[in-house]
């Protein structure tokens, strides 16, 4: 008992209602790329089982420490094979544009059931939930926006990059591509420096 009473569950609750919403938002954004990415010709996403909404098959077990403790993570990236579709450039394109879109939207209905709606079980649900309702959803919507935006600066590996760059001429497109992986290690440093050394 001595244990549990010595347990902060408030910061333990604080990081549930971070870690669950940031979950959902990036569960729809990676099943989207894979949606969208199946719709235009390639499968890998969806024989890897990536089209799905079970956060499970999406999850980096490291992005998820990271999301937990520093506030940031991300998700496992969905494979993708541009040689399946009819026009790869466009093809990456789309497929990257999917994740942020997706979000916005999914923003756009959190945001108006809060604002806007009057059904019957939204009131039954704040009603027995009292002010958790509004605050999770309230926090669905700007995760859901922060993910998107964040999403479309045009810096590899990130979205924004694949639909800047599919403007490039081929030559430069498939060379500065063959450098996106060594993109997420800058964010990672860029992030971490942000968190500890700006908040300090």
């Amino acid at each position: 008992m001595s244990f549990f009473r010595q347990l902060n569950f408030e910061y333990l609750i604080r990081i549930l209602l971070s870690v669950i919403p940031a979950l959902l938002c990036i569960t729809v954004h990676e099943c989207s790329h894979g949606l969208a990415a199946y719709a235009l010709g390639d499968d890998t996403a969806k024989r890897q089982g990536r089209v799905t909404l079970n956060p499970i098959r999406h999850i980096d077990p490291f992005g998820l420490i990271m999301l937990a403790v520093a506030g940031f993570g991300w998700a496992k990236p969905v494979q993708v094979d541009s040689r399946r579709f009819r026009n790869p450039k466009l093809g990456m394109a789309l497929t990257a544009l999917a994740g942020p879109v997706s979000n916005l939207l999914f923003a756009a209905i959190c945001y108006a059931i809060t604002r806007y709606t009057d059904w019957p079980l939204w009131v039954t649900l704040r009603w027995r939930y009292g002010g958790l309702m509004p605050v999770a959803l309230g926090m669905l919507t700007r995760m859901n926006l922060g993910l998107a935006l964040f999403n479309l600066i045009p810096f590899p590996p990130l979205d924004g990059s694949k639909v800047l760059f599919a403007f490039l001429p081929d030559k430069y497109y498939y060379r500065i591509m063959k450098y996106e992986r060594y993109g997420m290690l800058v964010l990672i440093a860029l992030m971490l420096a942000l968190r500890f050394f700006g908040g300090s």
